[in-house]
């Protein structure tokens, strides 16, 4: 269990900072939520460092020196929760993000946030504003700050935001946490596997030189990579760096974007899981919208933008032209199933015709956030040993190609 240091709003506006301990960050905001306190920010407390005291500033520690160089993911939730807070009590829109400015602690937050608010001061909308910094706001967050925008609800939509943040960046970290264990020893496999390759298996080679020894095939294909890395290693390493730079570039445009978008959904448990994060998303933002009374169409136009994933985008935007010709949503989502399984467009079919499609719709996706997170867990879970099964079958192949020949030794000497 952690401690948190938070920042909150209380229900008159006047701005309240404590500690509580929490098991992750989405546990620390529910708690806050509970104690009818509005969060504006959170920090984890590092440890052995003191706890701020409820009413004080919790204390700030910055080590590198300038401050972040970029927005990070914690800039950009707490200013997501904190414009959220402010709109909802009531703090005009120009206001509040000129209170975002003054209260930011870096100054590349600064400069951004007033960018933001000179873009918003000169008649764009906060949606255009922040599409004109995608390496600060992704798509999916200005596609749902249009939609808040569009349905008059925009602190209700950068509340939504920010859980989103806190639950991806919880579900990172416990990622990372399972991954951490198998990744140091992957480092330690391969700086095993460099010495035997460079040192090692060269000297191996010259004791079945002697007796004329014919290897078995794998005992020389290793041989052969050994040979291969001593001798162009650097040129090697160079065709990897130049490999995986024109990856990186051809993955960043639309037909690379494209086609590993398409792949990703094509893998097994991967693609489903992808496919059912978008549905949620896809359900919760159309709900929303309808809800607050936005038309269908103009609802649909706005919901699949937050969908992520462009081939699932243009599947979605078929079914929009449907529905353009009259034709029911269910009828039309019918078509992808790849995004809707059959059972929820029944869900969807009958709400429609009952007219209560809003409230399905979010119904739909609890439904499935939930399932994601218990399906979530469980792939993580087995990430750890089958991480650890790879590198120990990837070592062992070497082992026994470098171990099998000496059984044959004493025929030679024969």
């Amino acid at each position: 269990m952690s401690q948190f240091s938070y920042k909150a709003m209380q229900s008159d506006g006047a701005v309240t900072v404590g500690n509580l301990d929490a098991n992750n960050r989405h546990e620390a905001l529910r708690q806050i939520e509970g104690r009818g306190l509005k969060p504006i920010s959170l920090l984890e407390a590092a440890a052995g460092a003191p706890a701020a005291k409820n009413g004080t500033e919790p204390p700030h520690f910055n080590l590198s020196l300038g401050g972040p160089k970029k927005i990070t993911a914690r800039i950009l939730e707490n200013f997501t929760r904190l414009l959220s807070s402010l709109l909802a009590a009531g703090v005009p829109f120009s206001r509040a993000l000129v209170i975002l400015h003054r209260e930011a602690d870096s100054p590349v937050a600064k400069e951004k946030w007033k960018e933001i608010h000179d873009l918003v001061i000169d008649g764009m909308s906060l949606s255009d504003a922040m599409a004109r910094s995608p390496e600060t706001f992704p798509k999916v967050y200005v596609a749902m700050v249009e939609a808040g925008e569009t349905g008059g609800f925009l602190d209700v939509v950068l509340a939504q935001i920010a859980d989103f943040q806190a639950r991806e960046k919880d579900l990172q970290s416990k990622v990372v946490t399972a991954l951490m264990y198998p990744a140091i020893l992957l480092v330690l496999a391969l700086g095993v596997l460099i010495f035997l390759m460079v040192f090692f298996i060269p000297r191996f080679q010259l004791v079945f030189a002697g007796f004329n020894a014919e290897l078995p095939l794998l005992t020389q294909m290793i041989i052969n990579t050994s040979h291969i890395i001593r001798s162009y290693g650097l040129f090697v390493a160079a065709g990897l760096g130049v490999g995986i730079y024109s990856l990186r570039t051809w993955f960043k445009s639309e037909t690379g974007r494209r086609a590993w978008e398409g792949f990703i959904l094509k893998l097994p448990q991967v693609g489903p899981l992808l496919a059912q994060f978008a549905m949620a998303r896809f359900c919760r933002m159309l709900g929303t919208l309808l809800g607050a009374g936005v038309p269908l169409v103009n609802a649909l136009n706005v919901a699949r933008r937050s969908i992520g994933n462009q081939i699932l985008v243009d599947a979605v935007s078929d079914s929009i032209d449907r529905v353009k010709e009259g034709k029911a949503l269910g009828a039309s989502l019918a078509r992808n199933r790849a995004l809707f399984p059959g059972a929820i467009i029944e869900m969807i079919s009958v709400a429609e015709e009952s007219g209560r499609l809003d409230t399905e719709l979010l119904r739909i996706a609890n439904v499935t956030e939930s399932d994601l997170d218990r399906q979530l867990k469980t792939v993580v879970a087995l990430a750890e040993p089958l991480m650890l099964f790879l590198i120990a079958a990837f070592i062992g192949t070497i082992f026994i190609g470098m171990v099998y020949p000496i059984f044959s030794l004493q025929d030679h000497i024969k």
